[in-house]
């Protein structure tokens, strides 16, 4: 059994926090919310007046707070949590916050002798009940073990992200895909109805094409990940259908301001004389661009 602070009772930390307390863990929690600390006494939890005595002989400390400005100040202060928290214990930092803020927070706890784990987490509420959350750990191998039992009564898969800043890092590249991709999906089928399209049809068909199977486990394996750009798909005639829907979409009336983005992208693979290769080409072209 581990003594484990956690510092933010949310909509998620609520939920991670009882499952803490049910893999059998003594967890003091802390929240300026006074009825998230009422639930979580009723979930078995132990209440504490502030979170720098929330922190008191802790061997864990969990964050999970809104913004990295919140981290800092609950951490470093002043009055900072982290003057409670015994040498050698291990800060985990679950919040969604600035990598450059991972990076000051944890420089700010080591010269307490403090070690940190930036942990971020995958999936929604509904996962944080069930205790079924991706956590994308980044910190030391050893110390990302250590709490290991801890970390897995709040997710079934837990990644090393490989080192130090790169659990946050790895969290804002996925959240970009994520929040990108529900622009396009928005764009995409409000296009298909203005068209006539069924839109469970068209769910249907595009949830067994690249389009809803996602190219990270369909075209980018197969082809630019094995560095081989001869075409399944040339950037051609992609650009040739990117066309054609972004005309349909102008005389339907519907925005399709990521279609247009990716088209000037595709224009710029055409003119660096790419336009017979595979459509994978453009994250070739991307980091050849990046490298330069």
């Amino acid at each position: 059994m581990t003594d484990v602070a956690f510092i933010g009772l949310g909509a998620m930390g609520i939920a991670m926090a009882r499952n803490i307390v049910e893999g059998g863990h003594t967890v003091v929690g802390f929240d300026t919310s006074e009825a998230a600390m009422e639930q979580h006494v009723a979930n078995g939890g132990v209440s504490a007046p502030s979170a720098t005595e929330a922190v008191r002989g802790a061997k864990i400390i969990i964050t999970m707070l809104p913004i990295g400005a919140v981290v800092q100040t609950v951490l470093l202060g002043p009055p900072g949590a982290v003057e409670n928290i015994d040498a050698g214990a291990i800060v985990i930092d679950m919040s969604t916050i600035h990598p450059s803020d991972t990076d000051d927070i944890r420089d700010g706890l080591k010269a307490h002798d403090v070690r940190m784990i930036d942990a971020p987490v995958g999936r929604t509420s509904v996962q944080a009940e069930t205790g079924t959350l991706l956590i994308m750990a980044g910190g030391d191998s050893a110390d990302i073990e250590e709490v290991r039992p801890v970390l897995e009564c709040m997710g079934d898969l837990i990644i090393d992200c490989g080192g130090p800043g790169m659990g946050s890092r790895m969290k804002i590249t996925n959240n970009l895909m994520t929040t990108v991709l529900n622009v396009l999906t928005a764009e995409v089928l409000t296009l298909g109805e203005a068209t006539g399209l069924d839109r469970d049809l068209a769910i249907e068909v595009m949830s067994g094409t690249a389009a809803g199977l996602g190219h990270m486990s369909t075209t980018y394996p197969a082809k630019v990940l094995k560095d081989d750009l001869t075409p399944a798909f040339m950037i051609d005639l992609a650009r040739k259908d990117l066309g054609i829907a972004i005309e349909m979409a102008e005389k339907t009336g519907v925005p399709l301001a990521l279609a247009e983005n990716a088209d000037t992208v595709y224009a710029d693979a055409q003119s660096a004389g790419r336009g017979a290769e595979d459509w994978t080409a453009i994250y070739a072209m991307m980091r050849e661009k990046q490298i330069s």
